[in-house]
């Protein structure tokens, strides 16, 4: 007997990927691994900025700082939401349940995207709290300014777990996705950045991570804080395009 494959509507299947994200212990572990990095590396910003006299800057460049390491912890748990899947054999399971591909991307990237919006928000507020002390008097605090900065770190860790899922789905295991990831993330600035020149300085200012930190310390050269959001917003795009068409194409 044929049948027409059942339809699970958008809420249900988010519902159901949400349910197995917190049945394991990978997203308590990498958020508190994130939670621990950003504590760490605000209190060294705001101390190394006591200790060499830096210029008063806003308190909010401390936590925005940390995400150079926070952002991993993110990275990790957006990709194993999929790899993991495919890794056990479970993603049969899940595409059976959600037949439609496209809308199971789509639930894995929305709460993904939601834990890393919230993370990035805690993350911004624990590090605000952190850094002050250390500081010692080199940054201020405009609590308007701090407000924007923290919540354009939770937007930026929500368009990075989009990112990641985007990439998991279009490679499919762990090593593959997280070796791109750090690549693309944490590599290439370095090595732009490191080689600089021209070219090279002008290919870093149009990665994610150059263009987020832009977005969230409110702009600067070479364009304003919104540019970096369309950036990393584009970056974000065209993964889960890329990701969406390789599991329209390829069995589990």
């Amino acid at each position: 007997m044929t049948g027409t494959p059942r339809v699970v509507p958008l809420a249900q299947a988010a519902g159901a990927e949400w349910a197995k994200l917190w049945s394991v212990r990978t997203a308590a572990a990498c958020l508190l691994a994130g939670l621990v990095l950003t504590g760490v590396f605000t209190f060294y910003y705001g101390s190394i900025a006591r200790i060499n006299a830096h210029p008063v800057q806003p308190l909010g460049n401390a936590p925005v700082s940390s995400l150079v390491l926070g952002q991993f912890a993110l990275l990790i748990l957006a990709a194993a939401t999929v790899t993991s899947e495919y890794a056990t054999g479970s993603a049969r399971a899940s595409l059976l349940w959600v037949p439609v591909r496209a809308r199971l991307h789509l639930a894995k990237s929305a709460v993904a995207a939601a834990v890393a919006l919230a993370a990035g928000i805690v993350f911004g507020v624990v590090g605000l709290a952190v850094a002050w002390q250390p500081f010692g008097g080199r940054a201020t605090f405009d609590a308007a300014q701090s407000a924007g900065q923290v919540l354009a770190m939770g937007v930026y860790c929500a368009l990075l777990a989009v990112l990641a899922v985007g990439v998991a789905f279009a490679l499919r295991t762990a090593a593959a996705a997280m070796s791109v990831l750090v690549v693309l993330v944490a590599g290439l600035p370095v090595l732009c950045t490191g080689l600089g020149g021209p070219f090279l300085l002008a290919v870093n200012d149009l990665l994610p991570q150059t263009a987020g930190t832009y977005f969230m310390r409110g702009g600067g050269t070479p364009y304003p804080a919104p540019v970096g959001l369309l950036i990393v917003a584009g970056w974000a795009v065209a993964a889960h395009l890329a990701g969406r068409t390789v599991l329209r194409r390829r069995d589990a």
